[in-house]
């Protein structure tokens, strides 16, 4: 299956984040088509450092990649995913719900934003995925997102004997 953006597929009517400064504009500029190629607009958060994003799929996918994208100062630095736990809040993030797939941006990742590969075991059936930012490159109060990028594939049915040839070869 050929990885491609998923952004047709998001619901941006089902979709949110929490602590954000500018909310709806906050996920439109780093998620939809043309907001979030100027690197100038921002999600950025509120109270403190931490982001979740809750986005929603219109139908089931298959998720491959993820790229984000932000600043050198206040970019994001840990981020955990979490898939088909919709509206997640922070006490679930901060409890005991073990995320699918934890990532370490280096400052290089976030200034390129280019995809990073997820584990296609845990991401194969996805109606939501929650991105929870836990930190940022400098440990500042104020982190920003200007991109995200989802690569994946919709609407096809997929072979589960065929991740685990795939997993296997690696």
């Amino acid at each position: 299956a050929q990885q491609k953006d998923l952004l047709d597929v998001i619901d941006f009517n089902s979709s949110e984040v929490l602590n954000s400064k500018n909310a709806n504009a906050g996920l439109n500029n780093c998620l939809k088509q043309g907001y979030r190629d100027q690197d100038e607009l921002y999600l950025e958060s509120d109270a403190d450092e931490q982001l979740l994003l809750n986005i929603a799929f219109q139908q089931k996918v298959k998720l491959m990649a993820i790229g984000i994208k932000g600043p050198a100062e206040g970019g994001p630095r840990r981020v955990k995913l979490y898939v088909n736990r919709s509206h997640m809040g922070f006490s679930d993030v901060q409890g005991d719900v073990p995320p699918a797939q934890e990532l370490d941006l280096t400052p290089a990742q976030i200034a390129s934003g280019d995809p990073i590969p997820l584990k296609l075991v845990k991401f194969a059936f996805v109606n939501n995925l929650s991105i929870f930012v836990e930190d940022n490159q400098e440990g500042s109060e104020d982190t920003k997102v200007s991109k995200i990028v989802i690569f994946g594939s919709a609407g096809e049915v997929f072979d589960v004997a065929q991740i685990k040839k795939i997993d296997d070869k690696s």
